[in-house]
């Protein structure tokens, strides 16, 4: 996932995912229910994405590859950061982005997750 539309259209693919800009145009903020899950930034031939993680599932993915770093300017017991082109697969990479969805989904609060499947029929 080198490319940023691909990375940007499966961001968007998670349901009710929305794209957002409150940092500057810089940094796309990507959020479910009013709450971020990604934030991906391009610099040059690099894109930067930084996905909430259980903490030491954090920990175990920055021992197994160099380009997961710990989360920038974020709890970094919470979040990693992912700099690609790098040494994650694809596949890794997306179930990262799933379990960051995931993991801020579970944090939402009853009413939320209650909108949540009424919007889109499943809260996962």
């Amino acid at each position: 996932m080198d490319n940023l539309a691909t990375l940007k259209n499966y961001l968007l693919a998670r349901p009710a995912a929305e794209e957002t800009y409150p940092f500057g145009p810089d940094a796309m903020v990507f959020k479910v229910m009013g709450k971020m899950f990604a934030i991906v930034v391009e610099r040059g031939d690099e894109i930067h994405i930084n996905l909430k993680c259980d903490p030491d599932e954090a920990l175990a993915l920055r021992d197994i590859f160099t380009s997961i770093k710990p989360g920038y300017h974020m709890n970094k017991k919470h979040w990693n950061t992912v700099y690609i082109p790098g040494d994650v697969p694809d596949g890794e990479l997306m179930r990262m982005i799933d379990g960051s969805y995931q993991l801020v989904v579970k944090g939402l609060t009853v009413a939320l997750r209650k909108q949540l499947r009424a919007r889109v029929g499943s809260d996962d």
